[in-house]
């Protein structure tokens, strides 16, 4: 093995679907402040296994059109998720 192993190019693979899914849905939470999308991006991939690869295209050509949509919708409701969590939670502080 050598001792410069391409250890950069290991990702998560939600981390990108996920952080885009938070920007397209950002406007409809109007009542959360630019810098909590960070926490509603962290809490939705906490929700989520964590897959490594390291190339996007790896995951792409290994997953059947089920694994497709059910990644889809499990990244769907995570974000849901975390969006609504983090509104409650800021919600609750503000009433402090």
């Amino acid at each position: 093995m050598s001792d410069t192993a391409d250890f950069e190019s290991i990702q998560n693979h939600y981390e990108q679907p996920v952080l885009a899914a938070v920007r397209d849905r950002a406007a409809g939470y109007p009542g959360l402040r630019r810098e909590m999308l960070a926490d509603v991006a962290c809490v939705a991939l906490n929700r989520l296994p964590p897959r490594y690869i390291r190339h996007p295209v790896d995951l792409a050509f290994y997953m059947t059109d089920k694994e497709r949509v059910d990644n889809e919708r499990a990244i769907d409701e995570a974000v849901t998720h975390a969006f609504e969590f983090v509104q409650a939670r800021a919600a609750m502080r503000a009433r402090r």
